[in-house]
């Protein structure tokens, strides 16, 4: 399978989206949505245990608001949930390749925040790029991911997710690392280094601190796996710089929603 990415400026567009790939012959197996959903009302509504707080425990079951969930899902003739994602709210998923990411199904957050998915869920799922998903649903947006049989549908399918007003994953980590470029260069720089002799293993860095796989762990604890993804990169000071910034990145983004500033 060949996955293809876009990301719309909201869930109607990219329902939108999903019904054009269906009326050209992609199976509605292989199309998934993820997309902010639930009303805060809802979300204050979920039962938690004792010891968690509402709007941000367990919800029993993992989903929250299934009728809502369900009710888009049909549209597409796709299983949906609505399903409480710790450190980012209520999250609408439709499909089963979506509903797997968050963790349905009793593993409430999944996926989504750290935790371990069977690769064949995916069905090839560019699982570098979670962070660019979990970007996009802070934001507000969804996003579509289309499963193709071979590299030509996955063209077709680009272009017509194009035609419906996606923007492309690799758009959206240019405009992603665009809003922290600035901040990232004036803390580079305050220890008297050169920010654009170092840029590219300096991002490397930080979005390598952003992988679901090595987010809560140190560069020490990392390492060897670090070097044998990044080799070229991993030994370098401004790599190492850039994973603990993008650690401390990730930290504030919990810590601000926690606070409900995002």
């Amino acid at each position: 399978m060949v996955p293809v990415v876009g990301v719309f400026r909201s869930k109607d567009e990219a329902e939108l989206a999903a019904k054009l790939l269906r009326s050209a012959g992609v199976p509605k197996d292989r199309i998934n949505i993820l997309a902010p959903g639930a009303s805060p009302q809802q979300i204050e509504s979920i039962p938690v245990t004792d010891t968690e707080e509402p709007g941000v425990g367990r919800a029993v079951g993992g989903v929250v608001g299934g009728a809502v969930g369900a009710a888009a899902g049909a549209e597409l003739g796709a299983i949906a949930a609505t399903i409480l994602v710790p450190g980012f709210g209520a999250i609408i998923a439709i499909g089963a390749v979506a509903i797997a990411l968050l963790g349905a199904g009793g593993a409430v957050g999944g996926f989504l925040v750290g935790g371990a998915l069977d690769e064949s869920l995916t069905e090839g799922l560019p699982v570098d790029d979670m962070y660019m998903y979990e970007d996009a649903l802070r934001a507000g947006r969804s996003v579509l991911f289309a499963f193709a049989h071979d590299d030509a549908q996955a063209a077709s399918i680009r272009k017509a997710l194009a035609k419906a007003g996606a923007e492309t994953i690799d758009a959206a980590r240019e405009s992603w690392w665009l809003g922290l470029r600035a901040d990232q260069e004036a803390a580079y720089t305050a220890d008297g280094l050169n920010f654009t002799a170092d840029e590219a293993n300096f991002r490397a860095g930080f979005e390598a601190a952003q992988h679901v796989k090595f987010r809560d762990r140190s560069y020490d604890q990392s390492k060897a796996e670090l070097m044998a993804k990044c080799p070229a990169s991993a030994g370098t000071e401004a790599f190492r710089r850039g994973y603990a910034r993008g650690q401390s990145y990730r930290s504030e983004l919990l810590a601000k929603h926690r606070e409900g500033n995002v």
